[in-house]
Protein backbone atom coordinates (compact mmCIF):
# COMPACT_ATOMS: atom_id res chain seq x y z
CA UNK A 1 0.00 0.00 0.00
CA UNK A 2 1.32 3.39 -0.94
CA UNK A 3 0.65 7.15 0.57
CA UNK A 4 0.95 9.97 -0.94
CA UNK A 5 0.39 13.14 1.51
CA UNK A 6 0.85 17.17 1.00
CA UNK A 7 1.33 19.30 3.65
CA UNK A 8 0.18 22.88 3.78
CA UNK A 9 0.91 25.34 6.37
CA UNK A 10 3.24 25.81 9.49
CA UNK A 11 6.14 23.10 11.47
CA UNK A 12 3.69 22.05 13.27
CA UNK A 13 1.69 20.36 10.43
CA UNK A 14 5.09 19.03 8.75
CA UNK A 15 5.67 17.33 12.48
CA UNK A 16 1.65 16.32 12.52
CA UNK A 17 2.52 14.74 8.93
CA UNK A 18 5.49 13.14 10.52
CA UNK A 19 3.55 11.56 13.23
CA UNK A 20 0.71 10.07 10.26
CA UNK A 21 3.55 9.22 7.79
CA UNK A 22 5.30 6.96 10.81
CA UNK A 23 2.06 5.31 12.52
CA UNK A 24 0.55 4.43 8.78
CA UNK A 25 4.02 2.27 8.10
CA UNK A 26 4.43 0.72 11.42
CA UNK A 27 1.11 0.18 12.16
CA UNK A 28 -0.43 -0.33 8.49
CA UNK A 29 3.04 -1.07 6.33
CA UNK A 30 2.68 2.00 3.93
CA UNK A 31 4.98 3.15 1.95
CA UNK A 32 5.01 7.02 1.09
CA UNK A 33 5.38 7.71 -3.09
CA UNK A 34 5.44 11.06 -4.95
CA UNK A 35 3.48 10.10 -7.51
CA UNK A 36 -0.26 10.60 -7.02
CA UNK A 37 -2.05 8.01 -9.60
CA UNK A 38 0.13 5.35 -7.59
CA UNK A 39 -0.99 6.15 -3.78
CA UNK A 40 -3.55 3.87 -2.27
CA UNK A 41 -4.27 6.78 -0.06
CA UNK A 42 -4.08 10.40 -0.42
CA UNK A 43 -3.94 12.84 2.30
CA UNK A 44 -3.89 16.37 2.47
CA UNK A 45 -2.71 17.80 6.01
CA UNK A 46 -4.43 21.60 5.63
CA UNK A 47 -3.79 25.15 7.16
CA UNK A 48 -6.14 27.33 7.99
CA UNK A 49 -4.15 30.37 8.51
CA UNK A 50 -3.75 31.81 4.82
CA UNK A 51 -6.42 33.26 2.82
CA UNK A 52 -9.03 31.45 1.16
CA UNK A 53 -7.92 27.74 2.90
CA UNK A 54 -11.40 26.11 2.03
CA UNK A 55 -11.36 27.23 -1.51
CA UNK A 56 -7.85 25.51 -1.84
CA UNK A 57 -8.75 23.16 -0.58
CA UNK A 58 -11.49 21.99 -2.59
CA UNK A 59 -9.17 22.66 -5.29
CA UNK A 60 -6.46 20.12 -4.13
CA UNK A 61 -9.10 17.36 -3.76
CA UNK A 62 -10.50 18.00 -7.24
CA UNK A 63 -7.45 17.52 -9.11
CA UNK A 64 -6.21 14.46 -6.31
CA UNK A 65 -9.81 12.74 -7.72
CA UNK A 66 -8.76 13.38 -11.41
CA UNK A 67 -5.27 11.71 -10.82
CA UNK A 68 -6.03 9.51 -8.43
CA UNK A 69 -6.25 5.30 -9.10
CA UNK A 70 -9.52 3.33 -8.56
CA UNK A 71 -10.33 2.51 -5.37
CA UNK A 72 -7.58 5.17 -3.98
CA UNK A 73 -9.09 6.78 -1.13
CA UNK A 74 -8.49 10.95 0.30
CA UNK A 75 -8.59 11.73 3.56
CA UNK A 76 -8.42 15.46 4.33
CA UNK A 77 -6.64 16.09 8.17
CA UNK A 78 -4.89 19.35 9.91
CA UNK A 79 -6.34 22.64 10.78
CA UNK A 80 -9.31 23.35 8.04
CA UNK A 81 -10.60 19.61 8.61
CA UNK A 82 -11.09 20.71 12.31
CA UNK A 83 -12.91 24.31 11.07
CA UNK A 84 -15.02 22.49 8.57
CA UNK A 85 -16.01 18.81 9.65
CA UNK A 86 -18.75 17.25 7.80
CA UNK A 87 -18.64 20.01 5.65
CA UNK A 88 -15.85 18.52 3.65
CA UNK A 89 -17.78 15.47 2.81
CA UNK A 90 -20.94 16.93 2.04
CA UNK A 91 -19.66 18.83 0.00
CA UNK A 92 -17.04 16.52 -1.83
CA UNK A 93 -17.65 13.01 -2.75
CA UNK A 94 -14.66 12.57 -3.27
CA UNK A 95 -13.09 12.61 0.51
CA UNK A 96 -13.11 9.36 2.17
CA UNK A 97 -12.84 10.51 5.60
CA UNK A 98 -11.89 13.88 7.52
CA UNK A 99 -9.38 13.96 10.89
CA UNK A 100 -8.96 17.27 12.83
CA UNK A 101 -5.60 18.27 13.78
CA UNK A 102 -6.15 17.46 17.78
CA UNK A 103 -7.12 14.16 16.70
CA UNK A 104 -4.44 13.07 14.19
CA UNK A 105 -2.97 9.59 16.47
CA UNK A 106 -6.29 7.91 15.30
CA UNK A 107 -4.89 7.83 11.74
CA UNK A 108 -5.08 4.07 11.65
CA UNK A 109 -8.71 3.45 12.77
CA UNK A 110 -10.13 6.13 10.63
CA UNK A 111 -8.77 4.89 7.04
CA UNK A 112 -11.06 2.17 7.67
CA UNK A 113 -13.95 4.43 8.47
CA UNK A 114 -15.52 5.49 5.47
CA UNK A 115 -17.48 8.40 5.21
CA UNK A 116 -16.13 9.57 8.58
CA UNK A 117 -15.77 12.97 10.60
CA UNK A 118 -13.41 12.80 13.59
CA UNK A 119 -13.12 16.80 14.47
CA UNK A 120 -13.07 16.55 18.47
CA UNK A 121 -11.12 19.47 19.86
CA UNK A 122 -11.56 18.56 23.33
CA UNK A 123 -9.45 14.94 22.56
CA UNK A 124 -6.36 14.67 24.09
CA UNK A 125 -3.35 12.67 22.80
CA UNK A 126 -0.63 14.54 24.87
CA UNK A 127 0.46 11.63 26.55
CA UNK A 128 0.44 9.39 23.16
CA UNK A 129 3.40 8.24 21.97
CA UNK A 130 3.71 8.08 18.18
CA UNK A 131 5.41 5.29 15.93
CA UNK A 132 8.88 6.33 15.45
CA UNK A 133 9.50 7.60 12.18
CA UNK A 134 11.66 5.06 9.60
CA UNK A 135 13.91 7.95 8.49
CA UNK A 136 16.61 9.82 10.89
CA UNK A 137 17.66 13.49 10.14
CA UNK A 138 20.19 15.48 12.08
CA UNK A 139 17.34 18.37 12.30
CA UNK A 140 14.29 17.33 13.84
CA UNK A 141 10.92 19.05 14.86
CA UNK A 142 9.48 17.69 18.57
CA UNK A 143 5.82 18.81 19.92
CA UNK A 144 6.00 19.81 23.90
CA UNK A 145 2.38 21.29 24.15
CA UNK A 146 -0.85 21.21 21.87
CA UNK A 147 -3.67 23.42 21.67
CA UNK A 148 -3.73 27.04 22.45
CA UNK A 149 -5.68 29.24 25.39
CA UNK A 150 -4.97 32.91 24.04
CA UNK A 151 -7.85 34.46 22.38
CA UNK A 152 -6.41 36.59 19.93
CA UNK A 153 -9.32 38.30 18.01
CA UNK A 154 -8.15 37.22 14.37
CA UNK A 155 -6.45 33.49 15.24
CA UNK A 156 -8.62 30.37 14.50
CA UNK A 157 -6.02 27.77 16.28
CA UNK A 158 -7.88 27.56 19.31
CA UNK A 159 -10.80 26.47 17.12
CA UNK A 160 -8.94 24.45 14.99
CA UNK A 161 -6.69 22.78 17.56
CA UNK A 162 -8.50 23.08 21.10
CA UNK A 163 -7.37 23.86 24.64
CA UNK A 164 -3.13 24.08 25.76
CA UNK A 165 -2.11 21.07 26.88
CA UNK A 166 1.68 20.38 27.89
CA UNK A 167 3.16 17.12 26.75
CA UNK A 168 4.77 15.51 29.63
CA UNK A 169 8.59 16.58 30.28
CA UNK A 170 9.84 12.45 30.74
CA UNK A 171 8.07 12.24 26.76
CA UNK A 172 9.66 14.93 25.42
CA UNK A 173 13.05 14.04 27.22
CA UNK A 174 12.70 9.95 25.91
CA UNK A 175 11.91 11.43 22.46
CA UNK A 176 14.85 14.05 22.40
CA UNK A 177 17.16 11.24 23.58
CA UNK A 178 15.85 8.70 20.88
CA UNK A 179 16.43 11.20 18.05
CA UNK A 180 19.82 12.52 19.21
CA UNK A 181 20.72 8.22 19.43
CA UNK A 182 19.63 8.56 15.39
CA UNK A 183 21.81 11.24 14.75
CA UNK A 184 19.84 14.42 15.47
CA UNK A 185 21.71 17.26 16.13
CA UNK A 186 19.56 20.31 16.28
CA UNK A 187 15.64 19.89 17.53
CA UNK A 188 13.54 22.41 17.14
CA UNK A 189 10.92 22.65 19.82
CA UNK A 190 7.11 22.99 18.76
CA UNK A 191 3.75 24.58 20.67
CA UNK A 192 2.03 27.69 19.62
CA UNK A 193 2.85 29.37 22.86
CA UNK A 194 6.07 27.21 23.86
CA UNK A 195 7.16 29.51 26.74
CA UNK A 196 3.49 28.75 28.43
CA UNK A 197 5.02 25.02 28.63
CA UNK A 198 4.13 23.92 32.04
CA UNK A 199 0.99 25.74 32.97
CA UNK A 200 -1.23 22.51 32.38
CA UNK A 201 -0.45 18.82 31.84
CA UNK A 202 -3.60 16.28 32.02
CA UNK A 203 -2.14 13.65 34.30
CA UNK A 204 0.04 14.23 37.26
CA UNK A 205 3.49 15.79 36.94
CA UNK A 206 6.13 17.47 38.36
CA UNK A 207 5.26 21.50 38.09
CA UNK A 208 8.25 22.19 35.57
CA UNK A 209 8.30 26.12 33.28
CA UNK A 210 9.61 26.29 29.87
CA UNK A 211 13.39 27.63 30.88
CA UNK A 212 13.18 24.11 33.15
CA UNK A 213 12.45 22.35 30.11
CA UNK A 214 15.05 23.95 28.23
CA UNK A 215 17.27 23.25 30.79
CA UNK A 216 16.68 19.70 31.33
CA UNK A 217 17.29 19.28 27.06
CA UNK A 218 20.63 20.87 27.34
CA UNK A 219 21.56 18.11 29.34
CA UNK A 220 21.48 15.40 26.98
CA UNK A 221 25.02 14.32 25.61
CA UNK A 222 25.08 14.91 21.27
CA UNK A 223 22.06 17.47 21.20
CA UNK A 224 24.38 20.52 19.79
CA UNK A 225 21.51 22.95 18.84
CA UNK A 226 18.11 23.76 20.25
CA UNK A 227 15.16 26.03 18.94
CA UNK A 228 12.16 26.49 19.06
CA UNK A 229 8.62 28.41 18.06
CA UNK A 230 6.56 30.61 18.65
CA UNK A 231 7.28 31.86 21.93
CA UNK A 232 4.61 34.68 23.00
CA UNK A 233 6.01 37.84 24.08
CA UNK A 234 3.86 38.11 26.73
CA UNK A 235 5.61 35.01 28.87
CA UNK A 236 9.09 36.48 27.95
CA UNK A 237 10.25 36.96 31.90
CA UNK A 238 14.19 37.62 32.76
CA UNK A 239 14.41 34.11 33.86
CA UNK A 240 13.55 32.94 30.57
CA UNK A 241 15.54 35.20 28.80
CA UNK A 242 18.69 34.98 30.58
CA UNK A 243 18.78 30.88 30.18
CA UNK A 244 18.11 31.99 26.42
CA UNK A 245 20.85 34.20 26.47
CA UNK A 246 23.27 32.07 28.60
CA UNK A 247 23.01 28.12 27.58
CA UNK A 248 25.15 27.62 24.91
CA UNK A 249 23.04 25.19 23.10
CA UNK A 250 20.14 27.71 22.46
CA UNK A 251 20.45 28.90 19.36
CA UNK A 252 20.60 32.91 19.50
CA UNK A 253 17.49 32.94 16.91
CA UNK A 254 14.17 34.11 18.29
CA UNK A 255 10.88 34.71 16.86
CA UNK A 256 8.80 37.32 18.96
CA UNK A 257 6.00 37.89 17.12
CA UNK A 258 4.52 41.33 17.05
CA UNK A 259 1.65 41.70 15.18
CA UNK A 260 0.74 45.56 15.31
CA UNK A 261 3.11 48.42 17.11
CA UNK A 262 0.25 50.27 18.30
CA UNK A 263 -1.01 49.62 21.41
CA UNK A 264 -4.68 50.16 20.83
CA UNK A 265 -4.35 47.35 17.96
CA UNK A 266 -2.43 45.04 20.12
CA UNK A 267 -5.53 45.35 22.56
CA UNK A 268 -7.95 45.17 19.92
CA UNK A 269 -6.28 42.41 19.13
CA UNK A 270 -6.08 40.89 22.58
CA UNK A 271 -2.30 40.18 22.47
CA UNK A 272 -2.07 40.76 26.58
CA UNK A 273 1.28 43.25 25.76
CA UNK A 274 2.16 46.54 25.05
CA UNK A 275 4.76 48.10 22.68
CA UNK A 276 6.46 49.34 25.43
CA UNK A 277 6.26 45.68 26.66
CA UNK A 278 7.34 44.24 23.86
CA UNK A 279 10.20 47.09 23.09
CA UNK A 280 11.50 46.28 26.94
CA UNK A 281 11.81 42.54 26.12
CA UNK A 282 14.09 43.13 23.02
CA UNK A 283 16.31 45.76 25.34
CA UNK A 284 16.59 43.81 27.87
CA UNK A 285 17.72 40.54 25.83
CA UNK A 286 19.75 42.87 23.41
CA UNK A 287 21.80 43.59 26.25
CA UNK A 288 22.39 40.22 27.09
CA UNK A 289 23.30 38.79 23.28
CA UNK A 290 24.24 41.22 20.92
CA UNK A 291 24.19 39.56 18.27
CA UNK A 292 20.71 37.98 18.48
CA UNK A 293 18.85 37.56 15.31
CA UNK A 294 15.14 38.22 16.08
CA UNK A 295 12.16 37.25 13.19
CA UNK A 296 8.47 38.62 13.75
CA UNK A 297 4.97 38.09 12.63
CA UNK A 298 3.21 41.70 11.66
CA UNK A 299 -0.72 41.92 10.80
CA UNK A 300 -1.42 45.23 8.54
CA UNK A 301 -4.95 46.35 7.52
CA UNK A 302 -6.45 45.09 11.01
CA UNK A 303 -9.76 46.35 11.69
CA UNK A 304 -9.23 50.13 12.94
CA UNK A 305 -5.90 50.34 11.93
CA UNK A 306 -5.68 54.14 11.14
CA UNK A 307 -2.58 55.48 9.44
CA UNK A 308 -1.68 57.06 13.02
CA UNK A 309 -1.57 53.10 14.25
CA UNK A 310 0.12 52.09 11.16
CA UNK A 311 3.28 54.40 11.85
CA UNK A 312 3.74 52.99 15.26
CA UNK A 313 4.26 49.73 13.56
CA UNK A 314 6.92 51.34 11.59
CA UNK A 315 8.41 52.93 14.75
CA UNK A 316 9.19 49.01 16.28
CA UNK A 317 10.32 48.24 12.69
CA UNK A 318 13.06 51.18 12.62
CA UNK A 319 13.79 50.21 16.67
CA UNK A 320 14.49 46.98 16.42
CA UNK A 321 15.39 45.93 12.99
CA UNK A 322 14.53 42.24 12.87
CA UNK A 323 16.39 40.13 10.79
CA UNK A 324 13.34 38.20 8.92
CA UNK A 325 10.12 39.36 9.29
CA UNK A 326 6.18 37.70 8.14
CA UNK A 327 4.01 40.18 7.22
CA UNK A 328 0.76 40.02 5.84
CA UNK A 329 -2.73 42.19 5.09
CA UNK A 330 -5.67 40.79 7.76
CA UNK A 331 -7.40 38.05 6.27
CA UNK A 332 -11.17 37.70 8.35
CA UNK A 333 -11.31 34.15 9.51
CA UNK A 334 -15.06 32.15 10.56
CA UNK A 335 -15.36 31.49 14.41
CA UNK A 336 -12.85 34.37 15.26
CA UNK A 337 -13.86 37.39 17.39
CA UNK A 338 -12.51 39.88 14.28
CA UNK A 339 -14.88 38.09 12.11
CA UNK A 340 -18.25 38.96 13.87
CA UNK A 341 -17.19 42.74 13.42
CA UNK A 342 -18.09 42.10 9.97
CA UNK A 343 -16.89 44.78 7.88
CA UNK A 344 -17.02 47.53 11.52
CA UNK A 345 -13.70 49.11 10.95
CA UNK A 346 -13.09 47.58 7.97
CA UNK A 347 -9.72 48.91 6.07
CA UNK A 348 -9.53 49.61 2.29
CA UNK A 349 -8.04 47.17 0.67
CA UNK A 350 -5.77 49.22 -1.36
CA UNK A 351 -4.85 51.21 2.30
CA UNK A 352 -3.37 47.83 3.24
CA UNK A 353 -1.81 47.00 0.04
CA UNK A 354 0.21 50.31 0.23
CA UNK A 355 0.72 49.74 3.81
CA UNK A 356 2.16 46.35 3.27
CA UNK A 357 4.55 47.35 0.21
CA UNK A 358 5.96 50.27 2.21
CA UNK A 359 6.42 47.60 5.34
CA UNK A 360 8.15 45.10 3.27
CA UNK A 361 10.40 47.42 1.12
CA UNK A 362 11.80 49.10 4.52
CA UNK A 363 12.44 45.41 5.98
CA UNK A 364 14.58 44.88 2.35
CA UNK A 365 16.49 47.76 3.01
CA UNK A 366 17.10 46.88 6.79
CA UNK A 367 18.27 43.58 5.86
CA UNK A 368 20.72 44.63 3.16
CA UNK A 369 22.14 47.41 5.89
CA UNK A 370 22.13 44.17 8.40
CA UNK A 371 24.11 41.93 6.23
CA UNK A 372 26.85 44.30 5.10
CA UNK A 373 27.38 44.36 9.09
CA UNK A 374 27.83 40.72 8.75
CA UNK A 375 31.50 41.20 6.30
CA UNK A 376 34.19 39.32 8.02
CA UNK A 377 32.06 37.78 11.19
CA UNK A 378 32.76 34.04 11.41
CA UNK A 379 29.95 31.72 12.42
CA UNK A 380 29.44 28.46 13.08
CA UNK A 381 26.93 26.90 10.38
CA UNK A 382 25.03 23.40 10.34
CA UNK A 383 25.46 22.16 6.57
CA UNK A 384 22.06 21.67 5.01
CA UNK A 385 21.95 21.30 1.23
CA UNK A 386 24.99 20.48 -1.37
CA UNK A 387 23.54 21.61 -4.41
CA UNK A 388 25.15 21.94 -7.91
CA UNK A 389 24.13 24.37 -11.20
CA UNK A 390 26.20 25.58 -13.73
CA UNK A 391 29.19 23.95 -12.62
CA UNK A 392 29.09 25.16 -9.60
CA UNK A 393 29.18 23.12 -6.28
CA UNK A 394 28.35 24.81 -2.76
CA UNK A 395 26.65 24.12 0.25
CA UNK A 396 24.42 25.80 2.52
CA UNK A 397 23.82 25.96 6.14
CA UNK A 398 22.51 28.16 9.29
CA UNK A 399 24.47 30.15 11.61
CA UNK A 400 23.74 30.23 15.52
CA UNK A 401 21.36 33.27 14.24
CA UNK A 402 19.39 31.49 11.33
CA UNK A 403 20.88 32.97 8.81
CA UNK A 404 21.45 31.30 5.69
CA UNK A 405 25.08 31.42 4.31
CA UNK A 406 26.57 29.42 0.68
CA UNK A 407 29.99 28.26 0.90
CA UNK A 408 31.44 27.14 -2.87
CA UNK A 409 32.46 24.40 -1.58
CA UNK A 410 31.37 20.23 -0.78
CA UNK A 411 30.76 19.68 2.93
CA UNK A 412 28.90 16.80 4.25
CA UNK A 413 25.46 17.17 5.30
CA UNK A 414 24.80 17.40 9.21
CA UNK A 415 29.00 19.10 9.35
CA UNK A 416 29.35 21.84 11.68
CA UNK A 417 32.08 24.19 9.73
CA UNK A 418 33.21 27.76 11.03
CA UNK A 419 32.40 30.17 8.03
CA UNK A 420 34.05 33.48 7.04
CA UNK A 421 31.52 35.60 5.84
CA UNK A 422 33.21 37.11 2.76
CA UNK A 423 31.00 38.80 0.22
CA UNK A 424 27.36 39.69 0.13
CA UNK A 425 24.46 39.84 -2.61
CA UNK A 426 21.83 41.46 -1.15
CA UNK A 427 20.40 39.95 1.90
CA UNK A 428 22.39 36.49 1.12
CA UNK A 429 25.59 35.93 2.67
CA UNK A 430 28.86 33.95 1.49
CA UNK A 431 31.43 32.50 2.93
CA UNK A 432 34.80 30.59 3.35
CA UNK A 433 35.64 27.49 5.77
CA UNK A 434 38.29 28.85 8.14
Amino acid sequence: MKLYIETLGCAMNVRDSEHIIAELQKKENYTLTSEISDADLILINTCSVREKPESKLFSEIGQFAKNKKKGAKIGVCGCTASALGEQILKKSPHVDFVLGARNISKITEIIHKPKTAWVGIDYDDSTYVFANSAKSSFKALLNISIGCDKKCAYCIVPFTRGREISIPLELILKEARRLVDGGTKEILLLGQNVNNYGVRFSTPHEKIDFTGLLRRLSEIDGLERIRFTSPHPLHMNDAFLDEFASNPKICKSIHIPLQSGSNAILKAMKRGYTQEWYLNRIEYLRAKVGDVGISTDIIVGFPGESDADFEETMKVLELVKFETMYSFIYSPRPNTLSYSWGSRGAVEKEVAKERLSRLQSRHKEILREISQNELGKIHKVLIENNKSSVGETFSEGRSDTNRLIRIPAFIDMGSFVNVKIDSINGSSLFGKVV
